[in-house]
């Protein structure tokens, strides 16, 4: 094969790896990063994730339909300070040192602190996928660009999830707390996670999202699920038959007799759209205030 039909192969394996739609590929596998397994059982240290509530209240929106959106025109170009406050105590944090209800609350809120962030600093975009940081030639997204700094590590997001929460805690709930800023993603709640309320948060998490046709609905006997249960099957039992029985957990009466005899998955879907309260109706108007905004000195 010469130079030339190298170059023409890898130019067609590219071009066919860019038209994959995202629900073909699988989510990233959970390995563990061994420093951030430091902590300290005996610890009775506490973050103050209460700032976190308040710009939740003040930005999260309930819907009629139960699921909640998130008010970014307002936070993006008047009410940023309290979020870069936030996260600069996080940042300060000596998380090794937490006991590890305090930990999973901490890597919870900067996860979807940080997302917020990466929003507004680039909004207004229709969706997370538009922001195209991360690094290498086929990534998509944010999530593995390196955003903060935790005791001398630098973090992506895609670190948090999958390299802290999913391995350290194998819970499967975790997916419904961390949130990607899309309508296909499970809601974020108008409060933080604090280790005292975990448990329920994530209990209503998987409820809220399971409950809804973005988690899974049947149709004519067939079951349709989010592409998170497709992406992380192995945080599900691995099969069709755990995510069911998973699905079946949480189930509300209706859901849960409609997935009687149901053994097998028929296919799964996603809404990457940005889950905001509203997009501006003129998008590039939009656009122009938000970079006269940054040059006026807006962060």
């Amino acid at each position: 094969m010469t130079f030339f039909s190298h170059i023409a192969k890898g130019v067609t394996l590219a071009a066919s790896i860019l038209a994959m739609p995202l629900n073909a590929w699988a989510g990233p596998e959970a390995e563990l990063w061994e420093h951030w397994q430091t902590h300290d059982p005996a610890s009775t240290q506490t973050v103050d994730h209460m700032p976190w509530t308040d710009i939740l209240k003040n930005h999260v929106v309930q819907q009629p339909d139960g699921t909640y959106l998130f008010d970014y025109t307002t936070i993006a170009f008047s009410d940023r300070k309290p979020l870069k406050a936030y996260l600069k105590t996080l940042k300060k944090t000596p998380v090794s040192t937490l006991n590890r209800a305090e930990q999973f609350a901490y890597w919870v809120n900067l996860y979807n602190a940080l997302t917020i962030k990466v929003i507004v600093d680039h909004y207004p975009i229709e969706s997370i996928r538009d922001i195209d940081i991360s690094p290498g030639i086929f990534t998509d997204g944010p999530w593995g660009k390196k955003l903060v700094v935790i005791e001398g590590e630098a973090v992506s997001l895609d670190d948090i999830e999958h390299r802290i929460l999913r391995p350290i805690w194998r819970d499967p709930r975790i997916h419904y707390a961390v949130n990607c800023a899309s309508i296909g993603c499970p809601d974020l709640f108008p409060e933080a996670v604090t280790p005292a309320k975990a448990e329920a948060y994530l209990d209503r998490g998987a409820r809220a999202y399971i409950n809804h046709p973005r988690g899974a609905r049947v149709d004519d006997g067939r079951l349709t699920v989010s592409s998170i249960y497709d992406w992380f099957q192995e945080d599900f039992g691995d099969s069709d038959e755990g995510v069911i029985a998973h699905l079946k957990q949480y189930a509300n009466k209706d859901l849960l007799a409609a997935l009687e005899g149901i053994t097998s998955i028929s296919s799964d879907h996603y809404d990457w759209a940005l889950n905001a309260t509203s997009l501006p109706d003129d998008f590039i108007a939009a656009k122009k205030a938000a970079n006269a905004y940054r040059l006026r000195g807006g962060s």
